[in-house]
């Protein structure tokens, strides 16, 4: 097993190595597992710091979200540039989130925001993608999976946005179920064995949630009960409550 340099001391591995800093240079490029299972997601931008190469394609770590995984290197651009400007429209060639410097060609003004310039609310930015396609491992504005929308709206906000639902339902505080409002989250974690750690959705009020579900296939609002009961049906556990 390989490790970056950094993490020697820290955990054991065969070899150590320098990774090598490169950023997606499409709009949105996938990560894949040991066993081309889709993963997680760079969008147009983001750093992923390789650790090794192997024919076309590279192995390491996206930097945003901490999700490893392959990915294949014609996606790919050396260095990591900082970006002064982030994508903020969910209709502009890039991505919702993606990243940029002073060029940015096919973009309109209107398109994008400052670094640091955030959105006031999660829930709206989830709100804005209503209709989505719902898609394993996608985690953009054009397609997204359960955790990806609510990381996405996080991210849009300037809030921690952790990829897996497991992480997500660590953010902020717990809360109980009659205190929910909106722009709580709420998680269910999956059945042990499960290759995804759980089912993310947003509060839109105190009654209703705002998710990508491939039950509905899409990104659409429904009722708390109705996705409670056919979560806990499924086998997941009871919805947590967290307040970011």
């Amino acid at each position: 097993m390989l490790a970056e340099q950094a993490l020697e001391g820290l955990m054991p591995a065969e070899a150590y190595r320098q990774t090598e800093a490169m950023h997606c240079r499409v709009p949105v490029a996938d990560i894949v597992s040991d066993a081309d299972q889709r993963i997680d997601q760079l969008l147009h931008g983001e750093a992923f710091d390789v650790l090794h190469r192997q024919g076309d394609r590279a192995w390491g770590r996206a930097r945003r979200d901490g999700i490893v995984g392959w990915v294949a290197l014609d996606l790919l651009s050396p260095g990591a540039p900082l970006a002064n400007r982030r994508v903020s429209s969910i209709s502009a060639a890039l991505p919702l989130n993606a990243l940029v410097g002073e060029a940015a060609e096919g973009l309109d003004e209107a398109d994008l925001q400052p670094v640091g310039d955030f959105e006031p609310e999660p829930v709206a930015v989830a709100e804005r993608l209503l209709g989505r396609p719902h898609a394993l491992g996608a985690r953009s504005s054009f397609e997204t999976d359960c955790s990806g929308l609510v990381q996405q709206a996080l991210l849009a906000c300037g809030l921690p946005g952790p990829r897996r639902s497991d992480a997500q339902a660590d953010l902020g505080r717990p809360i109980a179920r009659a205190e929910a409002q909106r722009g709580d989250l709420v998680v269910w974690m999956a059945p042990a064995g499960d290759d995804w750690t759980g089912h993310s959705a947003i509060m839109v009020d105190a009654d209703q949630v705002i998710h990508s579900t491939g039950a509905r296939g899409g990104v659409v609002i429904e009722t708390l009960a109705e996705v409670e009961t056919r979560l806990t049906g499924e086998g997941f556990a009871s919805a947590v409550f967290r307040r970011i």
